[in-house]
């Protein structure tokens, strides 16, 4: 009698969709109008920005008005504040996007267009996938990690948690 001494293959398992997604918001003071000459480098790099970050791999959604980016949504009632609120796979998914092409050639350029702030204006948290957050969660998350600092509730790249129930993103 001969044996196979191969195990059969063991069935393909389906990925898990993920439970949590992360959403993050980083607000910014402008230093000049939106129209002026001052930001026009800023403004003309929307469009071409967000497309590639709409194409990222771990890109899930972004907040946007008609205009097709976020600058007339307002935030702590503030005009001289715009925001960038996105949902993202995971902190490696958004990370990549950040420190690349444009994107990284804007942040590098960030002063001449923005304030310097002392108080958190990037804050990170989960959220159940699916759901996408309103500018109130990210005002409420702002100001958590302002007044807690990082926490499981809202933290920062440089200071991650888990999501919920404590499996890695």
């Amino acid at each position: 009698m001969t044996t196979d001494s191969a195990a059969p293959a063991a069935p393909a398992v389906p990925a898990v969709p993920a439970a949590y997604e992360l959403a993050q918001v980083n607000i910014a003071r402008l230093k000049f109008p939106l129209d002026s000459p001052e930001l026009k480098d800023f403004v003309d790099a929307l469009d071409p920005v967000n497309a590639v970050a709409d194409g990222a791999d771990g890109f899930v959604w972004r907040l946007q008005s008609e205009t097709g980016n976020a600058t007339d949504v307002p935030v702590f009632g503030d005009e001289w504040l715009i925001v960038n609120m996105s949902v993202w796979r995971d902190p490696d998914a958004l990370t990549a996007f950040m420190y690349q092409g444009q994107h990284r050639e804007l942040l590098g350029r960030r002063h001449e267009w923005f304030a310097r702030v002392k108080e958190a204006m990037t804050a990170l948290w989960w959220v159940e996938a699916g759901s996408r957050p309103t500018v109130a969660d990210a005002e409420k998350a702002l100001l958590r990690l302002r007044e807690h600092g990082p926490t499981p509730e809202s933290f920062t790249l440089r200071t991650p948690f888990p999501p919920p129930g404590g499996a890695s993103a």
